[in-house]
């Protein structure tokens, strides 16, 4: 080693020395959190689906906007919080909707900023036992969200049984809009929030008549931090099964994979039955009193099906 350190030289073991230093400032600066820009807040939306029966149900998402109103001081709301938000149900977050809240708020407190995206076709049961896919992001006014606007394109249509059907909207609309409550963000860092959007195809179609179908969005929203999971197993994988995730308050749905593996996602802690409904000449059955907490997942033991 001294021998080496002779004939190469102070030069080459400076210039060893700067290469670790240099190294270890970017790793360090690499791991550092993102730094958000003075008056500014970040916001992550995550696209995932709450299934149906069909083969492929595309979704033409064209542009994403949220609603702050910059008087309020954060985007997750403080001691000014309205009590009425907290009474809003599923049902009355999602349509073709105006903005009634002008009555209460002053409009100069409004606006509406759009993220970034990649603007195209989703297959939404793509997106499916646990599965999910960055839809939009970007940094908005420091302020309350108070709504998410999905502007879609014309090329909406489902797939079922291998025939491929158009998708219409109701009164031709093509504009989502999701209201959203105050507490109803993970904050992954200060002024760095994020949120789920889970696209329910089972509530979002309707069969007019044989072959025609509309479209009339519900999206349940939800994170990661406020709610829990349910996972498992269902065989034998020719089951064709539809699994129901259910208590008195809320229902949501899986679609088996290949392999049998199902998860339901965004689920408020709580008490669970879980219903599987079975296909291809095998029995229903019923697991109860399957406890879901926050932020976390329950695994429940392999369900095996018989006929």
């Amino acid at each position: 080693m001294k021998n080496f350190l002779r004939k190469a030289g102070w030069p080459v073991l400076l210039m060893g020395i700067l290469s670790v230093v240099i190294y270890a400032c970017s790793k360090n600066e690499s791991a550092a959190p993102e730094k958000v820009p003075e008056g500014k807040q970040k916001v992550s939306l995550m696209l995932t689906d709450d299934p149906g029966l069909f083969d492929k149900v595309n979704i033409d998402i064209r542009k994403v906007e949220v609603l702050v109103d910059t008087c309020a001081t954060t985007g997750r709301g403080g001691d000014d919080d309205d009590d009425d938000d907290d009474d809003w149900d599923d049902r009355d977050r999602c349509g073709w909707w105006e903005d009634w809240r002008d009555r209460w708020h002053d409009k100069e407190c409004y606006t509406w900023d759009s993220l970034g995206i990649r603007p195209g076709v989703y297959d939404m049961l793509q997106l499916r036992n646990g599965v999910d896919t960055s839809l939009a992001n970007g940094y908005v006014p420091k302020g309350r969200i108070l709504s998410i606007r999905i502007t879609l394109g014309p090329d909406n249509s489902l797939v079922k049984d291998g025939v491929t059907y158009p998708l219409r909207s109701v009164n031709g609309q093509v504009k989502i809009v999701v209201r959203v409550r105050h507490n109803e963000w993970d904050e992954i860092s200060p002024d760095n929030l994020q949120l789920y959007l889970d696209f329910d195809v089972q509530r979002s179609i309707i069969k007019v008549r044989d072959g025609k179908f509309i479209l009339k969005p519900f999206i349940h929203v939800w994170t990661v931090k406020q709610t829990g999971s349910v996972s498992g197993k269902l065989l034998p994988t020719d089951a064709q099964s539809i699994i129901t995730v259910h208590n008195d308050l809320d229902s949501l749905y899986a679609l088996p994979g290949r392999g049998g593996e199902w998860k339901v996602r965004g689920l408020k802690p709580g008490t669970y039955d879980i219903f599987v409904n079975a296909g291809n000449g095998y029995k229903d059955t019923t697991l109860t009193g399957i406890k879901v907490e926050r932020a976390k997942d329950t695994r429940v033991p392999t369900i095996t099906l018989t006929k």
